[in-house]
């Protein structure tokens, strides 16, 4: 077994097999979204003709939606699917904030709570939109006046109580709507079925992975991970690398990965951050290349899926920088890599 090169194929990085921004984030189960830009190029990278319009469309129509569901963060998923993993999560989201907010000295009566949620509902039923500064006014008007520190937590809060969900896409700031507007409802799912199919959804996406890998991903306890993993072991393949266990899905493909790939990873990508067994792709004495210790991800050159480099385009010129001494990406696959990223863009 090859986890490097089977995880390329998984996470479709290298002949990618969907068409849509949806698609990718149905198959996906959940991609980090911690930065705003670079989301967008982690969903157009992994379709067969990236485009920032066609994300666009997706985020703005609630095919792909935006929110802190698994590890209290930002993460993007299928709008069918945000119901049933709010709810999957909830409970140890909620118990990760109160510990967040105990250590900063905070506390949100119910009543304070329920009070902002309201005036959230109310800006949101008059603007159908809304942003940061926009619930700061609407509070203003209620004669409420809080930090941005306390908004946020507030924020949060009405997110996982299943009120406010991403809005519309905008250049650099997230924005907000009502989930009932936005999102169709659903059934909810029986808590056994969402562990089944959060698991098929990460071990089809992202096999090779261990169960450390899973539990790291959603960050549910690990008895509720390995019933998730047992429910649908009979569709599972286990391997043996190195003397770890790993799982892949028997859907998976094999066949697909040619040697001198090169790939522009964004910041917080899937292929890193999605697993507890990073060494697989990035060797330890690169990781500083990769991410603090602060756990600020950068964006990263993969070649052949393992971590040779950096990339940026703050200024709008894509720079690179190959750090790893016996890595050779060709030029070519390299230009062709930077040009896919400028059609990505529209340029």
């Amino acid at each position: 077994m090859n986890p490097v090169s089977a995880r390329l194929l998984s996470q479709q990085l290298i002949c990618p097999q969907f068409s849509s921004p949806h698609d990718v984030a149905e198959w996906m189960g959940a991609l980090q979204a911690q930065e705003y830009r670079m989301m967008r190029w982690a969903v157009g990278m992994r379709t067969r003709k990236p485009s920032a319009r066609d994300f666009e469309k997706a985020y703005n129509e609630g095919g792909i939606v935006r929110g802190h569901l698994f590890r209290t963060t930002w993460q993007l998923v299928a709008g069918e699917d945000w119901r049933w993993m709010l709810s999957l999560c909830r409970a140890n989201a909620l118990r990760g904030m109160a510990g967040w907010m105990s250590a900063n000295g905070v506390s949100i009566p119910q009543a304070e709570e329920e009070a902002v949620r309201q005036i959230f509902c109310d800006c949101l039923s008059r603007n159908r939109i809304a942003q940061k500064s926009d619930f700061a006014a609407a509070l203003a008007e209620k004669g409420i006046t809080m930090d941005a520190h306390r908004l946020s937590y507030h924020i949060m809060l009405s997110e996982y109580a299943g009120l406010l969900c991403s809005g519309d896409l905008f250049p650099m700031k997230h924005s907000y709507a009502l989930a009932e507007d936005k999102l169709p409802r659903q059934t909810p799912l029986p808590r056994e079925e969402a562990l089944a199919l959060l698991a098929r959804k990460y071990f089809r996406s992202h096999g090779p992975a261990s169960l450390e890998d899973f539990v790291w991903w959603c960050g549910l306890n690990i008895s509720e991970c390995k019933a998730g993993l047992e429910a649908i072991r009979p569709e599972l393949i286990e391997e043996r690398w190195k003397g770890l266990t790993f799982y892949r899905h028997r859907d998976s493909r094999t066949r697909g990965f040619r040697s001198g790939t090169v790939t522009l990873l964004p910041s917080y990508d899937e292929y890193l951050i999605g697993y507890k067994s990073r060494h697989v792709a990035l060797h330890p004495d690169y990781r500083h290349y990769a991410h603090d210790q602060k756990g600020t991800f950068r964006p990263v050159i993969l070649l052949d899926g393992e971590v040779v480099g950096n990339w940026s385009a703050s200024s709008g010129t894509l720079r690179t920088h190959i750090f790893h001494p016996q890595a050779r990406p060709g030029q070519q696959a390299l230009q062709e890599q930077t040009a896919r990223y400028s059609r990505f863009l529209g340029k």
